[in-house]
């Protein structure tokens, strides 16, 4: 049993966020229903690299462990067979534009009238209310409005994004742990509820002391590059193989503790470095000091040495590199897995449940390979019926 076999979900969503959601979920058992319309489905199946017949890379990982099923919506028999559904699932997961999801005669309040267990995720730019509701909304729109793109990069340059759609996964998680709340207070009252999970709030919430900082003092943190203005040490630094290593020694013991792998022990009771506040204050002399060091170490002499003396530290890894991690393998923190179209190392469940663990069962499926058998299992569908439905267009 995974912790979640019998939780059945359907997955309106789109692009990163729902489906990101409905990953996570499905990683640990549920049964994700994922309505697609046509031509193409979900756009995430051609979204990033591709293979030469077309298909996307990101595909078999968004969308593992989820059954396609292709409706139309267009058409009122569409509709009428996704209401058929979601009376007999437990959660909702859609990112539409607020709005939208009435408009195609799925009015949320109307779905948990006729199913007052269901809980309904929504997921958009801005949220359900406020003034921004009406808004299109993408992850790096809300990474800028939310005040995160401001503190990426350095000062003397424009703000980048980062590689990744970082607003999209941190809404993902925070609708999953939504999700996940609603289910278990359901459990006490037997009502579902709507979960409203706007990006923008997402990223927001994640500000750490940003905005107390400012409420507070009126300090503005400003992009600082590689570091944290009074946190040191805590940066990355040269190797002598044109590497580069990320070093956390900012707290006292971990400082020390990098002084005796220095060879220089008596930086621990040095008052220019021994104390937070001291090393916050040097912290440019400091990681001059540090990479004088590390430029005369290979990186992998560097990881040994700071792990035996127990300072935190690691390489700063592309993908070949994460891959090929030793730990990272054994821990299943990245897996192979088969495809249709061959073997693909991904990344694995996270996180870890000791006795009844995640897995992946099968990599993104083809477009509608579970029309057929969903909507015979729920809906008691015939095969005349199905043909019928086809013909006019109304799933495929």
């Amino acid at each position: 049993m995974s912790p979640l076999t019998n939780l059945r979900v359907v997955d309106l969503g789109s692009f990163i966020a729902g489906p990101y959601v409905t990953q996570l979920l499905g990683d640990f058992g549920a049964e994700i229903i994922k309505i697609e319309p046509l031509p193409g489905g979900d756009p995430m199946r051609q979204w990033g690299a591709q293979r030469e017949d077309g298909a996307s890379f990101w595909w078999p990982v968004i969308g593992r462990n989820k059954k396609s099923v292709v409706i139309n919506l267009k058409t009122d028999q569409g509709r009428a067979l996704t209401k058929r559904l979601l009376a007999k699932c437990d959660v909702l997961v859609e990112n539409f534009r607020p709005g939208t999801l009435e408009r195609l005669g799925l009015d949320p309040a109307e779905l948990i009238r006729e199913n007052s267990r269901l809980v309904i995720a929504r997921i958009s730019g801005f949220g359900q209310g406020g003034i921004y509701n009406g808004r299109a909304g993408f992850g790096s729109v809300a990474e800028a409005m939310g005040g995160l793109r401001f503190l990426t990069g350095h000062s003397d340059q424009p703000p980048p994004r980062t590689g990744l759609s970082i607003g999209d996964t941190l809404t993902a998680l925070f609708a999953t742990y939504g999700i996940m709340a609603a289910l278990w207070e359901r459990e006490q009252s037997g009502c579902g509820q709507i979960v409203d999970a706007a990006l923008t709030d997402s990223v927001v919430a994640v500000l750490e002391s940003v905005l107390t900082e400012y409420s507070g003092a009126g300090i503005l943190r400003e992009r600082t590059g590689s570091i944290l203005p009074g946190i040191a040490p805590s940066n990355i630094y040269p190797t002598l193989d044109q590497k580069w290593i990320v070093i956390g020694a900012n707290a006292d013991r971990p400082f020390s503790r990098l002084g005796r792998a220095m060879g220089r022990p008596e930086l621990g009771e040095d008052p220019r470095y021994a104390t937070h506040s001291a090393r916050g204050e040097r912290q440019a002399e400091l990681d001059q000091l540090i990479s004088e060091w590390t430029k005369n170490f290979t990186l992998a002499e560097l990881v040994e040495n700071l792990a035996i003396h127990g300072v935190p530290a690691g390489p700063v890894n592309d993908a070949s590199e994460v891959l090929n991690d030793p730990h990272f393998r054994q821990r299943g923190t990245v897996l192979p897995v088969d495809t249709e179209t061959g073997r693909l190392w991904m990344q694995g469940v996270v996180p870890k449940l000791e006795r009844t663990p995640g897995e992946i069962r099968w990599t993104g499926p083809t477009l509608g390979a579970h029309t057929d058998e969903t909507l015979r299992d729920y809906l008691g569908l015939s095969n005349s019926d199905l043909l019928s439905l086809r013909r006019e267009g109304v799933i495929a």
